[in-house]
């Protein structure tokens, strides 16, 4: 921390290098379209007033930033405004307005566009440890019928107060936070800097919407990864065009603080960007997909998941949330769908076993061993799952026998189930067990 605390100070005289104060038109790099700004005149007046009588560094300007001053000190900042129709990806932001009400399943309480700030950093490494230092904040929320980004960024630790405080100032007005994995990353670290700084850690108790956990529970298996960048273009319908990967960041960051040119952080200022505008798409679409029935009929505004995991994690998903009529749409789908993995047949049956709905996981099951492609440790579940139905459930016990025989069998006729491992001797001998069980029963019945 101290290398990094001398290296930030070492730019102190740096980053005041010759250039051109910006100004209230300077240029702000927007993605897919020109962002229009509101006029100076009409920029809503803040507590903080803005001086510039520092001179930035000319390699600021293209990017859009201005020195912000404030009680504690000086800062940059940078914001971007976009008017409610700007369309990213699939949605328009305008879209928050009708789906912020669905977004009240997270807590039971209503939720309103303008009570969302939406949150996410660029900091110098990894973990939610002191040494882990913010060097961008990210917020954006809905004021003046418009979309507000703002990016605050430090040059060295002696603008870490003025920032802090900056935000810390922004927060009595709303009363959700929404992030990407910010209950446990973005928001710890910053009451984490709140401390270090002298401010109270209850600074400011929001409800959390965070976004990471539905985004899992929904597309942990459909997708190959759940990393945001990557559900935004696979759901979203975003693509990024020459962006700075987040694991860049903090390498940027260094570079700059070494050389004193603001360039290297363009692109980190955009990916920061597209990243507030991503959270409020992801907003809009599990707003959408969280109201209730009778607010929006059968996935009215969302197309319907194509893939039968999907749909079953998305009902899971719902039916957790309280929406257990939508989530049975997609349950019959799956029931209904010819080519359903055995995946997401044996998921739904497990949910179906746990709320006693037997007949249809018993469905479920059955259309699991009928599946053209029958192998592996779960098709050999679900014939253990008919097996045990039949046993304890209707007493058939010739029944149960002959799914126990031909999970057995399928165990010892597939080379990669019979690893001399441990765990798999012990399933082959719970299958010659219950295999032997069975027959003493069923012999029993008809001796």
């Amino acid at each position: 921390m101290s290398g990094l605390r001398d290296r930030m100070n070492r730019l102190r005289g740096t980053s005041a290098a010759a250039g051109n104060g910006i100004g209230t038109d300077a240029a702000i790099s927007s993605p897919e379209e020109t962002v229009k700004r509101l006029d100076p005149a009409t920029e809503p007046v803040t507590t903080d007033e803005t001086e510039e009588d520092e001179i930035l560094h000319t390699g600021w300007q293209p990017i859009g930033v201005k020195l912000q001053r404030n009680s504690e000190g000086t800062f940059l900042l940078r914001q971007i405004r976009y008017p409610l129709d700007y369309k990213h990806g699939t949605h328009r932001l305008n879209e928050l307005g009708a789906a912020a009400s669905g977004l009240s399943a997270f807590h039971g309480e209503p939720v309103e566009p303008e009570q969302v700030l939406f949150l996410d950093l660029e900091t110098t490494g990894l973990g939610i440890g002191a040494g882990n230092v913010p060097f961008m904040v990210g917020i954006a929320y809905m004021q003046y019928g418009q979309f507000i980004v703002e990016q605050a960024l430090i040059r060295h630790p002696a603008e870490e107060r003025a920032m802090l405080a900056y935000i810390e100032s922004k927060l009595p007005a709303y009363r959700y936070l929404a992030t990407y994995n910010g209950r446990t990353f973005d928001w710890p670290v910053m009451q984490n800097r709140f401390i270090m700084n002298g401010r109270s850690r209850k600074i400011w108790e929001p409800l959390h919407l965070d976004f990471l956990h539905p985004s899992r529970s929904i597309w942990k298996n459909t997708l190959t990864s759940c990393k945001l960048s990557h559900v935004e273009e696979e759901r979203l319908g975003i693509e990024r065009v020459d962006d700075v990967p987040g694991s860049l960041a903090p390498q940027l960051y260094f570079q700059y603080l070494a050389e004193g040119d603001p360039e290297p952080l363009a692109g980190v200022f955009r990916h920061n960007e597209i990243d507030m505008l991503s959270l409020a798409c992801l907003a809009i679409r599990f707003g959408h997909l969280l109201h209730s029935d009778e607010q929006q009929g059968a996935f009215g505004v969302l197309p319907l998941p194509s893939e039968p995991e999907e749909q079953v994690r998305t009902g899971l998903w719902l039916e957790k949330m309280g929406l257990s009529g939508r989530a049975e749409q997609l349950f019959a789908l799956v029931l209904n769908t010819e080519s359903a993995a055995i995946s997401a047949l044996l998921m739904l049956a497990a949910r179906d076993k746990k709320a006693g709905n037997w007949q249809r996981a018993v469905l479920l099951w059955q259309k699991a061993v009928e599946h053209p492609y029958t192998y592996g440790s779960s098709a050999i579940a679900a014939y253990i799952e008919l097996a045990m139905f039949y046993e304890h459930k209707l007493k058939d016990y010739v029944s149960a026998l002959q799914y126990t025989t031909e999970a057995l069998e399928l165990a010892l006729g597939n080379p990669l189930l019979q690893r001399r491992d441990a765990k798999k001797r012990a399933e082959l001998d719970g299958l010659r067990n219950r295999k032997e069980r069975l027959q003493r029963k069923a012999g029993r019945m008809h001796g």
